[in-house]
């Protein structure tokens, strides 16, 4: 995506604190259902490092899992992670079933029909194999003929569908498309040669890279960088605009790098959290 239009506004009335490395309360609007609940409910799937996932000791741990304990303190409310899988989410906001699916969504014509979305990052899809097939990959289509691991309903598996017509439109051999329900198991394919690779998030793949000490490599080649948001129930503005006013705060107390500066994620922020309800409130970062 080459340009990004204007963003559409959302007032954003919150004080200024300090970062002391905790977060303390601010006058962030709650919305009705966190006011009557007491409770932050987030839908999430805690298996995409270092987005979210369970440590040594099973506990919830990760960027977004940090992030949302930070909006939690501001909205004086208590935390509760709803495990989801990925393809569920859009469906189970447009269900009601939860009012925030907290992931790095890309925010599309398809999926903008449906929900809203509070964009928090950016990044984009990177392509990452074992480091004895990283030569293969190699030319202006380096995926064409190859099989690649891809998360059901992700921006990756819309992605390769696109790739493959490109190959098969050049004469070459199709993409071999597999989609499995979790990242676990794409690398798992991997690593047992059911997949030559997989494509997923640049920031995940590049952390799994690190944390694995080299298990799989990531290709240069980046495809679709765009922002990055979790998703709110379609026209639930009182929601929206209570995550836009949380996170920007969390912005402006220094919060918000501090936990992406804490996973080697710091080079995916962007300036502000804004809100997205069409593809015109996309912008540049």
């Amino acid at each position: 995506m080459n340009a990004y239009l204007r963003m559409t506004g959302l007032a954003l009335a919150i004080s200024t604190m300090a970062w002391s490395g905790i977060s303390r309360a601010a006058e962030v609007a709650k919305s009705t259902d966190v006011k009557q609940s007491g409770t932050l409910a987030v839908a999430n799937t805690l298996d995409y490092a270092p987005f979210e996932y369970l440590d040594a000791d099973g506990k919830q741990t990760g960027i977004i899992i940090e992030l949302a304990g930070e909006v939690a303190k501001l909205v004086d409310a208590k935390l509760d992670v709803q495990r989801t899988p990925f393809p569920s989410m859009i469906p189970g906001l447009a269900a009601g079933r939860f009012k925030i699916a907290w992931e790095t969504f890309s925010a599309t014509p398809e999926r903008l029909k449906q929900v809203d979305f509070v964009m928090f990052l950016k990044a984009g899809l990177a392509v990452s194999t074992s480091p004895d097939k990283k030569a293969s990959f190699s030319g202006d289509t380096p995926l064409c003929g190859k099989r690649i691991g891809v998360s059901a309903g992700s921006a990756s598996d819309f992605l390769v569908d696109k790739l493959t017509k490109e190959c098969t439109d050049k004469g070459q051999k199709p993409i071999e498309k597999s989609v499995f329900n979790s990242s676990t198991d794409i690398v798992q394919a991997v690593l047992s040669d059911r997949v030559d690779a997989r494509m997923d998030d640049a920031t995940a793949s590049s952390y799994f890279e690190v944390t694995s000490k080299g298990q799989l490599v990531v290709l240069p080649t980046l495809y679709d960088v765009a922002p990055l948001g979790m998703a709110i129930a379609k026209d639930d503005k009182e929601t929206a605009d209570m995550m836009v006013a949380a996170l920007a705060e969390l912005f402006k107390n220094g919060t918000y790098k501090a936990i992406l500066d804490k996973y080697g994620m710091g080079a995916y922020a962007i300036k502000e959290p804004y809100f997205v309800g069409t593809m015109d409130a996309l912008r540049a970062e």
